[in-house]
């Protein structure tokens, strides 16, 4: 077993390589959405414990610079290799924890540890260049150094593949790191920490800092002088407030924000492969992921029959928890998201909007929400306007490519979108035109480690994942030489 719950050495803070209570002792409970049912008490770190975890990664910060790419490089690999040996009691981990789906915790354990595969390759990729200067007085060299301690802030949706998505570059550049997980899944992260320490990550390099005190834990690690980077995934709203903090030391950011995908059908789309595939775009994670279809915007002569056929695959969808293997939807994270849900798909009903199924929560206990349906929306329905979360996927018809286009970007957002068509020039040209970061066409899947993964507008700053992503942990210099 890698990580022992029962253990309670392995509920409190990983600093410096070393498992410690807060300096206040305080703790939090972690619960089973599925039950509400308490499966840990964890350290809840301070901002004394925040400035702590900097400090220690700041003193790896030097070694680890200065450590050979390849050898980065082995210890990702080894990582990578670890987590697939522990697949399942790190998907059962995530279970209990989110209340995801056995078959989706498994595929993110998947996804995961791609991250570390990947950056396993990218860490001896970090190359500059050497060039003439136009006058002929100089040479230009340019040189890639690491930007030093980073801060990652993690989501709580996926809380093993949004940790490796960060830790993955930030060690295949050369900089240690202070993990803040969200404090509804702190165990995945702890769980990560130890996997990094026996695939050989030296002490200090990453440290895992669970806290129900967000705020002044993030604002004392992004007020310490050695802190140079954050890395953030999580509300538009928190990223403001992140942004501003990380404004006093001109620190660098990177930020993966609110989304309100559109999934967009023309009546040209092959119906069998564009529902196939919104069942995926929606319901991954039970519709609560940051790439989640979020509005379904469907050509009028193909809405009625695209409604109702969608309506019938969620309808099929078993909801259940997640560690019974034949569950394909599980609860939310929590009651305050099912009533946030729930808040909406009342007032689009209100507005007029048809609920063609789903749409009651059911009785007994666990934060569960039903595959929902919605359609007859009209433009301005504030669902429309919201991120969901969750399992509820509203459908509004466009009567043209220009309309399709209008509403899809009649949003603040930008980070996915999705485009189904059977014309290839079509699918392109509002590829383009679409406000996203990433788009599909004609599939619901899109995520990858090798492609770069961010948005536009108030959807976020930089990429993660491919190349992209290393270069989010390393800055460049140039050296002005005549030889």
């Amino acid at each position: 077993m890698l990580y022992d719950l029962s253990d309670p050495t392995r509920s409190q803070l990983f600093i410096g390589g070393k498992w410690a209570p807060a300096s206040d002792s305080a703790t939090f409970d972690v619960t089973d959405p599925a039950t509400g049912d308490v499966i840990a008490t964890v350290a809840s770190g301070s901002p004394e414990d925040a400035q702590r975890a900097v400090a220690a990664a700041s003193d790896s910060a030097a070694e680890w610079a200065a450590s050979a790419p390849r050898h980065r490089a082995e210890i990702l690999r080894r990582a990578y290799e670890l987590m697939n040996e522990h697949r399942d009691e790190l998907a059962a981990l995530i279970v209990r924890e989110s209340g995801k789906a056995w078959g989706d915790a498994q595929g993110e354990i998947t996804y995961a540890a791609e991250f570390f595969r990947w950056f396993a390759e990218e860490a001896v990729r970090a190359s500059g260049h050497v060039q003439t200067a136009p006058n002929g007085d100089k040479k230009i060299l340019t040189i890639l150094q690491p930007v030093g301690v980073a801060v990652l802030i993690t989501p709580w949706n996926f809380p093993a593949a949004m940790a490796t998505r960060k830790i993955g570059p930030a060690l295949a550049a050369g900089c240690p790191v202070v993990l803040k997980p969200a404090s509804d899944t702190p165990l995945t992260a702890l769980a990560l920490g130890l996997l990094l320490q026996e695939a050989g990550v030296p002490d200090g390099v990453v440290n895992v800092l669970p806290s129900r005190r967000s705020g002044a834990v993030a604002e004392a690690m992004l007020t310490h002088p050695a802190t140079r980077k954050l890395s953030f995934t999580g509300s538009t709203e928190v990223g403001r407030t992140l942004l501003e903090l990380a404004a006093r030391n001109v620190i660098n950011c990177s930020m993966e924000l609110g989304g309100n995908a559109p999934f967009i059908v023309f009546g040209d789309a092959d119906l069998d492969a564009a529902i196939e595939g919104a069942m995926v775009a929606k319901m991954r994670n039970g519709g609560e992921s940051c790439i989640a279809a979020n509005r379904f915007i469907v050509e009028s002569s193909v809405a009625a029959e695209f409604s109702r056929r969608l309506a019938d695959a969620m309808a099929a969808l078993r909801v259940g928890p997640g560690m019974d293997r034949q569950t394909q939807v599980g609860p939310m994270i929590n009651d305050r998201a099912v009533e946030d849900i729930a808040g909406m798909v009342e007032a689009s009903v209100a507005h007029g909007a048809t609920i063609l199924t789903g749409g009651q929560r059911p009785d007994g206990p666990g934060a569960y929400y039903p595959p929902t349906v919605i359609s007859d929306l009209k433009a301005d329905d504030p669902i429309l306007d919201i991120e969901i979360f969750g399992p509820v996927a509203p459908v509004v018809s466009f009567a043209d490519e220009a309309q399709a286009i209008a509403i899809a970007n009649a949003t603040p957002f930008g980070l996915a979108a999705y485009v189904y068509t059977g014309d290839l020039a079509r699918a392109l040209r509002v590829s383009e035109r679409v406000d996203a970061g990433m788009v599909g066409v004609n599939r619901g899947f899109i995520s990858d480690p090798a492609a770069p993964f961010g948005g536009v507008k108030q959807s976020g700053l930089g990429r993660e994942g491919g190349h992209e992503g290393l270069l989010e942990f390393l800055e460049a210099k140039y050296i002005a030489v005549d030889w």
